[in-house]
């Protein structure tokens, strides 16, 4: 009889462990997903420049956070317009930080070197920030606004198939027609949907 009370004990706490061990595994499991209105994951940097940044370094002015790899064509594609975007809006408050996945230095190096890339960049290699921010498809945009919030979420590059590509606070990706697709960055509504922002 105390035989028996002991071995139903055994599998109920068995199956209490498993239970446990299967949720943990689940949400554990579960990407993370930075969307539209979400709150930002904090980070701390050395970008190239030697300079150690946070969202906080940036003053209260629009972030641009563009996640690349020297290995993506639609990367190569936009890496000049967003140098330009750069430049035309940095007076009127906008900050671009490129983080980069690759994982070779060299090839992240040349990558720099060939555009000649005037905003400031970080490698991350074992890509911990690209996954904290829900990253797997690369190019990844997020503008966080002065109060640490994404305000917009860019998938892909601004003009791949004459769209961008964008997810609202459900998660839920929208497309709007772009009229330069070609021009990326610098198509009109893209111009428009970052200076909103602003």
């Amino acid at each position: 009889m105390q035989a028996k009370k002991i071995d139903q004990w055994l599998k109920v706490a068995i199956g209490v462990l498993l239970a446990g061990l299967a949720w943990l595994i689940v949400v554990t499991m579960r990407e993370p997903m930075v969307v539209e209105g979400s709150e930002a994951p904090k980070f701390a940097i050395r970008a190239d420049n030697g300079a150690q940044l946070t969202p906080t370094d940036f003053g209260g002015k629009l972030l641009l956070l563009n996640f690349w790899a020297s290995w993506c064509a639609p990367c190569t594609e936009e890496a000049p317009w967003l140098n330009q975007l750069s430049e035309q809006l940095k007076s009127a408050g906008l900050v671009v930080l490129g983080v980069s996945v690759d994982a070779k230095e060299p090839r992240y190096a040349d990558f720099i070197k060939r555009f000649q890339l005037g905003f400031p960049n970080y490698r991350d290699p074992k890509q911990d920030l690209s996954f904290r921010y829900g990253t797997y498809k690369i190019p990844e945009t997020y503008l966080i606004d002065r109060t640490g919030k994404v305000a917009l979420k860019i998938i892909g590059s601004p003009g791949q198939g004459g769209v961008i590509v964008t997810v609202d606070r459900d998660g839920r990706e929208n497309q709007t027609q772009l009229a330069s697709p070609e021009k990326s960055w610098m198509d009109p509504a893209v111009l428009n949907m970052v200076q909103r922002l602003l």
